[in-house]
């Protein structure tokens, strides 16, 4: 997106929890809609949907294990996957 990398979901989530973590995010997410723009809810929403991401694996401590380094939001062209991401633009 833009040009951006984003860290996938860990694998190793069996996929009754992987569905169970989607549906709490797009609740989350819902639920920051739904805020209307007030500030504690807007910021209890935003911390519902960082928390499922966490434990998606999508933020947060990395969850694989090959020590090789988390380019997550970064610009692809600012990474070792410049080549690939020229192709896929």
């Amino acid at each position: 997106m833009r040009g951006r990398l984003w860290r996938a979901s860990n694998p190793n989530i069996s996929p009754d929890e992987r569905q169970r973590l989607v549906d709490e995010l797009m609740a989350a997410r819902r639920a920051v809609r739904d805020a209307g723009g007030e500030p504690d809810a807007t910021r209890a929403a935003r911390d519902r949907v960082h928390a499922a991401k966490v434990a998606l694996g999508e933020r947060g401590p990395v969850w694989w294990t090959d020590g090789a380094p988390d380019f997550n939001r970064k610009l692809a062209r600012n990474t070792p996957y410049a080549a690939w991401a020229l192709k896929v633009e």
